[in-house]
């Protein structure tokens, strides 16, 4: 259970803050609306909507706007989306994945390939970028639900393959098909966890230095700030100075 590379990415890991919270909220209603309507309405029943509940009140969203998100499923009017997946290059080589639910799938991707063009990017076709990248779990804890080696200890238990801490918290990593399996042992020992999703992970990072990385940021908030997109990942990594000067 060798430590993760522990590579100083800008990925925002938490989001950004209050100023998009509602655009936040927007997402993860629209994931708790197609996981009832897909599964069942009951998260005891359903994993999928049980996960997008789970980490809808991990970012604080109200139980009125939970429950909500749930009745929509059942309603004529609800509208269809679809799950998409984008991939692209951006500024200096890099990879990035785009992960939608639209319901309309060609004004998506036109404002997906739209952002790519104006920050001197390319959208790909799909598996143009997603083979350098692991489809997995990952589940994240707060600092307060134990040291290292307790996490550690109830990762190995729990079947996880890998675990990294800093001073964010936890973060537990396992198969894509082992997610559910393995954040419900977790959960038994560490109590429940702040998210339980399926990321993409870089199998390798590309460094780039400030003004790369400075336009990658730029294109990645201009994807997020679209309501069809719900994640984005990419593959690029900065140096400790460049970081600093980033954060100043």
């Amino acid at each position: 259970m060798a430590g993760h590379s522990q590579f100083k990415n800008i990925m925002h890991r938490k989001g950004r803050q209050d100023s998009v919270r509602s655009k936040m909220f927007s997402k993860l209603a629209r994931e708790i609306t197609v996981a009832a309507k897909a599964g069942l309405p009951d998260p005891t029943m359903n994993a999928r909507l049980r996960l997008a509940i789970q980490n809808a009140k991990a970012q604080s969203m109200p139980k009125d706007n939970i429950d909500r998100a749930i009745k929509k499923a059942s309603g004529a009017d609800t509208e269809n989306y679809d799950e998409v997946r984008y991939e692209g290059y951006g500024p200096g080589g890099t990879a990035i994945i785009v992960e939608a639910l639209t319901d309309n799938r060609n004004r998506t991707a036109s404002n997906v390939r739209s952002v790519f063009t104006k920050a001197g990017g390319a959208l790909g076709e799909t598996g143009s970028v997603s083979f350098s990248f692991d489809h997995v779990g990952e589940i994240t804890y707060k600092l307060s639900a134990g040291d290292a080696d307790k996490v550690m200890e109830a990762a190995i238990e729990a079947g996880a393959d890998d675990v990294e801490t800093d001073e964010d918290g936890h973060y537990i990593t396992t198969g894509f098909e082992a997610l559910g399996e393995v954040a419900k042992a977790l959960e038994a020992s560490l109590g429940e966890a702040e998210t339980v999703k399926a990321i993409w992970r870089a199998q390798n990072n590309v460094p780039v230095d400030e003004e790369r990385a400075q336009s990658l940021l730029k294109l990645i908030d201009s994807l997020e700030d679209d309501d069809d997109v719900q994640n984005v990942y990419s593959n690029f990594e900065v140096s400790e100075e460049v970081l600093a000067k980033l954060s100043a």
